[in-house]
């Protein structure tokens, strides 16, 4: 397809080989890292409403919501529980800027170690809180230790495993999130009658850290990462040990080692490098899509779902169960993912996701609205709460096989080899301080809002959607060496990056 004077016909070069148990192992211990993440999504807001613990740290939520006239959207509004569970994400976005150096330096595999290690102490140190301080630091030291797992652990997949399967392989961390929420979800429904069951909810965090870390010991770090480390050698073993023994790995071995001196000669920081105009989509897609995924308001009913559903009329333990409901429909719902990606594409996947997610989350404004009136002094009946259940479930099922693993996906495999942990740190601190400014302001805003919160990521998931329809190409089964194929055939990215990926790529 001509652009700019320009033609890009070149076929995308392919190194597919087999998937070996060495691949598989290795994808499993990466997208583990995933554990960390999604235990920390599904165990606080589960915590958030147990009665020890908001006796212990906030006891003015408990005198509200005991209060005779009370609003059943503000009962939880308390900027300093929401920092409990925003502070995280907040130092997550600095261990994730952090996380491009180190990760060049250390290797994936090794930051994947250290995240892991960080997270273990957090986790250690909220299980025994005894005040509010000792519950920030906690969290703050999760927060480094999930920027650094979340940058590392897709870069990882991305790279070790066969183009043809990378979709299915990437879309292994986004299940492990699911897993991990699933399961701090049962723990909170088990423990949340106990006086020292918020403790146990807490403390348990160093479980999935734990077995990641540990996990890291077995798996070799990928070959992008040790040529662009000078490791020639051990690159060329962990090519064998990943596509087969019986595959003649040298031209891959070749291209990589090719790339990495095209980037070792660009002296220009790559923090600078990307901001330069042939990267222009790139760096879109880095803030774009982890943002647009946050403002799908996944991670709001993941951390507030059980604050929601005790608002909306469940009971406590309904409303606990409701999210462990909640989370294995997610679960579910990312094996189609799974299945797909690499058959059907990415673009169809964000499509149908969005719009399901965009109708459940209407269809809950306006069931909210007509049932709890103007003010949500009305509460819903026992029907109408299973109603808004159902809804959710329905929207957590779209954004498993779409927003959810994609976002790890995209940022992960179209960078080329000398900015791609600088572009993969870019994606991960956007959601992150997304997140945190969207958790640190939801329960106020649903006390503001009320039914109308839902609306507004109703708009954002509209917004998102047709931007996938018009500005993401589809990038399945293309090698990340030949990505630069992708932007030069596009409608609208192409007049950004033809001559400089042409130059650079030293095509005809």
């Amino acid at each position: 397809m001509a652009g700019g004077g320009f033609s890009i016909d070149a076929p995308a070069i392919g190194y597919n080989g087999k998937i070996t148990i060495s691949v598989v192992l290795s994808c499993i211990v990466a997208a583990s890292s995933g554990l960390i993440f999604g235990y920390d999504l599904g165990v606080s807001g589960g915590v958030t409403t147990m009665v020890p613990f908001l006796k212990k740290f906030f006891p003015e939520i408990l005198r509200k919501a005991a209060g005779t006239e009370v609003n059943m959207y503000c009962v939880y509004d308390s900027q300093v529980l929401t920092l409990f569970t925003s502070s995280l994400y907040l130092a997550g976005l600095v261990s994730s800027l952090a996380a491009s150096r180190v990760t060049a330096a250390l290797g994936r595999r090794n930051t994947i170690m250290l995240g892991g290690t960080i997270f273990f102490a957090g986790g250690a140190i909220n299980g025994g809180s005894e005040n509010i301080a000792m519950l920030i630091l906690g969290r703050i030291l999760l927060g480094l230790g999930v920027g650094f797992t979340n940058q590392a652990a897709p870069l990882y997949l991305s790279e070790i495993a066969p183009p043809k399967w990378r979709g299915a392989f990437n879309t292994g961390f986004q299940f492990f999130i699911g897993v991990g929420v699933v399961a701090a979800s049962c723990i909170n429904y088990g423990t949340a009658k106990h006086t020292w069951g918020w403790r146990l909810s807490l403390g348990l965090a160093v479980v999935p850290a734990a077995v990641m870390t540990f996990g890291t010991f077995l798996i070799t770090d990928t070959p992008s990462s040790l040529v662009e480390r000078g490791n020639i050698d051990q690159a060329r073993k962990a090519l064998h040990k990943v596509r087969g023994s019986t595959i003649d790995v040298e031209p891959e071995l070749e291209e990589l080692i090719r790339l990495s001196e095209i980037a070792k000669s660009v002296e220009e920081e790559p923090f600078k490098t990307i901001f330069k105009r042939q990267y222009r989509p790139h760096l879109v897609m880095a803030f774009a899509i982890p943002f647009f995924q946050t403002l799908t308001g996944i991670s709001i009913v993941a951390f507030y779902s059980p604050n929601i559903f005790q608002s909306v009329g469940l009971g406590h333990d309904a409303a606990l169960l409701s999210a462990v409901i909640l989370g294995l429909v997610n679960l579910g719902s990312i094996l189609v993912s799974t299945a797909f990606v690499d058959r059907f594409g990415r673009r169809i996947l964000f499509i149908t996701g969005g719009i399901l997610m965009f109708l459940c989350q209407i269809a809950v404004s306006v069931l909210l609205a007509v049932e709890t009136g103007v003010h949500g002094t009305k509460h819903l009946s026992k029907g109408n709460a299973v109603l808004v259940l159902v809804l959710l479930c329905f929207y957590a099922a779209g954004f498993g096989w779409s927003w959810g693993p994609l976002t790890w996906l995209i940022p992960s495999e179209i960078f080329p080899l000398k900015i791609r942990t600088t572009g993969q740190s870019i994606a991960v601190a956007v959601q992150l301080i997304t997140i945190f400014i969207l958790s640190q302001t939801f329960l106020t805003m649903l006390c503001h809002f009320k039914f109308a919160a839902f609306l507004f990521y109703a708009v954002w998931i509209a917004v998102m959607t047709v931007f996938v329809i018009f500005f993401l190409p589809e990038t399945k089964g293309i090698a990340l060496e030949s990505m630069y194929t992708i932007w030069g055939k596009h409608w609208f990215w192409r007049r950004f990056v033809v001559k400089g990926e042409i130059d650079q790529h030293n095509l005809p």
